[in-house]
């Protein structure tokens, strides 16, 4: 099994920035690919942004040039840095990681969610 423990979520007026954090452990034989989700009431669950093992970089739209995306591989953490935060962005984010466990098994994980609300 993989457990994920995010942390680095809070309460930021407009204009601001918050870092979310995303570390890994247990039985992990390499990580696949790293991602950001985020949900808003009412919403569906949405990509933020993701990164490859080699470092490849994905992000949606509306958060390009503002969120950056990175990791630290030897610590199985990924991080997503938010600046220029807007009202919009208001939403539970999730980390997600796709994990090789075995050299035959291959799965999805997901973080508990941390709320990150952008309020004046």
């Amino acid at each position: 099994q993989v457990q994920l423990a995010e942390s680095g979520g809070g309460l930021v007026r407009p204009g601001g920035s918050l870092r979310l954090s995303c570390a890994a452990s247990g039985s992990i034989f390499s990580i696949n690919t790293m991602g950001w989700y985020r949900q808003a009431p009412g919403r569906q669950r949405e990509l933020v942004a993701s990164i490859t093992s080699a470092g490849t970089t994905k992000y949606a739209d509306l958060v390009k040039g503002r969120f950056t995306i990175s990791s630290d591989n030897a610590k199985n953490t990924v991080f997503l840095q938010m600046n220029s935060l807007k009202p919009e962005d208001t939403a539970v984010y999730y980390c997600n990681y796709n994990v090789w466990t075995t050299i035959y098994s291959r799965s999805d994980y997901w973080g508990q969610g941390t709320q990150v609300t952008v309020s004046s």
